[in-house]
C-alpha cells in the first residue's frame, strides 16, 4: 500500500489528523475485502474465551491491518481485538492504535451485512482519526479534523470522498440501538428524549448513520471494548458530534487502569443532546 505522505510524525499533529485517517481507510478497505473474500467460503465461527465469536475472517482482516500499520508507522503500538485476545499487550505510549477487524461477527455470520472494519488512532488518551468500512454495504467514513464519506470496495471510491456533518437534532429524535444487546435500560434511558424513531443494527454503524446527518442518538449500557467505539468516537467528533460517559464526562481511551472495556456511553451528533450531569 502506498500512502501521499512522508514522513510520519510521531505526535500526530493536528494537520496531519485528515491524512492518518485516509490511509486507516485505505487499510481498512484492503482488510475489508479480505473479509469477503472468506465471506465467499461459508467461514466458520470458532468460539473465544471470553464467549465471543472468532472467525477467518477477524484473523485475515487483522493481519493485513497489523502488517499496512507497520508499514506505515512501524513506532506506532496497536491494540487489535485478536492479538490481544490471544495474550499479546502493548505498552504505554502517548500514541496508539486500537483496531477491530471485523465489528459485529455476529451480524457477519448471520449474513446481514451489518458488520464493519475499525481502525482508530488515539492521542494522549483521545481519538483523533479513525476509519470504518462496511465491505457488504460498500460505504466507508473516515475522520480527523474533517469527516468524509465515500461507497465502493476500491481505493478508487476514495477520491469521490463527500463530505459529511452530524445534523441538528429535529423535534423528535430517531435513536439507534444495538441490534444484539437490546436491554429495558434504554426503554427507561429514552423516557427523557422525545423520541420519534428508534431502529436497530449491527456493529459501528450506528455511529456512522449520526456523522452523515441520518440519526441523533445512540445509548450503548451492554459491555463494548475500546477498540468498538474508538473508531467511531473519532468520526463523530469530526463531523461536530460525540460520544460521552452517560454524565456527558469525556470519554477517554488507554488509561494506565484500562482493562479496555468501556463503561456505558452515550453517541450523539446534536451538542445539545449531551447528558448533562444531575445535582446531588
Amino acid at each position: 500500500m502506498q500512502t501521499d505522505w512522508r514522513p510520519l510524525d510521531p505526535t500526530v499533529p493536528d494537520h496531519e489528523r485528515d491524512q492518518w485517517a485516509l490511509a486507516f481507510a485505505r487499510i481498512a478497505i484492503a482488510a475489508g475485502n479480505a473479509i469477503l473474500r472468506v465471506e465467499k467460503t461459508m467461514a466458520k465461527a470458532l468460539t473465544k474465551t471470553d464467549g465471543s465469536p472468532v472467525t477467518e475472517a477477524d484473523e485475515a482482516a487483522e493481519a493485513i491491518i497489523l502488517e499496512q500499520l507497520n508499514r506505515l508507522a512501524p513506532w506506532l503500538p496497536v491494540a487489535a481485538e485478536e492479538s490481544h485476545a490471544a495474550g499479546h499487550r502493548i505498552t504505554q505510549s502517548p500514541c496508539f492504535a486500537l483496531v477491530d477487524p471485523l465489528d459485529g461477527t455476529k451480524e457477519f455470520l448471520r449474513g446481514n451485512g451489518e458488520y464493519s472494519v475499525n481502525i482508530a488512532l488515539i492521542r494522549h488518551h483521545q481519538p483523533v482519526a479513525g476509519a470504518i468500512y462496511a465491505p457488504a454495504l460498500g460505504e466507508i467514513w473516515w475522520g480527523g479534523l474533517s469527516a468524509s464519506c465515500a461507497q465502493g470496495n476500491s481505493e478508487d471510491c476514495l477520491a469521490q470522498a463527500v463530505p459529511i456533518h452530524c445534523r441538528p437534532a429535529p423535534d423528535t429524535i430517531d435513536v439507534l440501538a444495538s441490534r444484539s444487546h437490546h436491554s429495558n435500560m434504554l426503554d427507561d434511558f429514552l423516557k427523557d428524549y422525545a423520541v420519534g424513531h428508534c431502529s436497530f443494527s449491527g456493529s459501528s454503524l450506528k455511529f456512522c448513520r449520526i456523522a452523515e446527518g441520518k440519526a441523533d442518538l445512540y445509548p450503548r449500557f451492554r459491555p463494548t471494548m475500546e477498540w468498538d467505539t474508538a473508531a467511531g468516537h473519532a468520526i463523530l467528533l469530526a463531523s461536530g458530534g460525540n460520544l460521552t460517559h452517560l454524565n456527558g464526562d469525556e470519554f477517554l481511551y488507554g488509561l494506565p487502569e484500562t482493562t479496555w472495556e468501556n463503561p456505558p456511553f452515550i453517541a450523539f451528533g446534536d451538542q445539545h443532546l449531551r447528558p448533562q450531569k444531575k445535582a446531588d
